[in-house]
């Protein structure tokens, strides 16, 4: 339980006050991690919310909610966004990724882990943005550009 709570507070922290965010390729990473794709199938831990059309972890113990959602609509933050993200099967993308950690999965680990980067990046997901703090911090990066 403590090192459920510490995983929880390292990824609210790892987001900050700015709304920080992972990046593209990890998040495509993660998102097979979880969903799975033509060549992976999705992770067994994955299940639909009984509250949105979107998904969550059934394994990690943080249950089905608004901010639990492993993906939201573009725009949202979401749960893969999060740049510090444990996984309770440690697969690639997750912060606690470990490739010689004994699964019950350990087969679509290892699918994960020799999966072409080219298709990984072909993934069609998007790094949540807000728009309304992204143009406030490129005037305040003109006005200092001007100085």
């Amino acid at each position: 339980m403590f090192n459920k709570i510490v995983s929880f507070a390292m990824s609210v922290a790892s987001r900050g006050l700015n709304n920080n965010k992972v990046d593209l390729l990890t998040k495509q990473l993660r998102y097979i991690s979880c969903f799975g794709n033509e060549d992976i199938p999705q992770c067994p831990n994955l299940k639909k919310s009984n509250k949105t059309k979107f998904y969550y972890c059934g394994g990690c113990g943080c249950g089905d909610h608004l901010h639990t959602q492993l993906i939201k609509n573009p725009g949202e933050y979401a749960k893969l966004d999060y740049p510090s993200l444990n996984c309770p099967l440690k697969m690639p993308g997750f912060t606690n990724y470990d490739p010689n950690s004994p699964i019950k999965d350990l087969n679509r680990k290892e699918l994960i882990q020799n999966y072409d980067l080219e298709k990984v990046k072909l993934v069609n997901i998007t790094v949540s943005v807000d728009k309304e703090k992204e143009e406030i911090f490129d005037s305040i990066s003109k006005i200092n550009g001007n100085t």
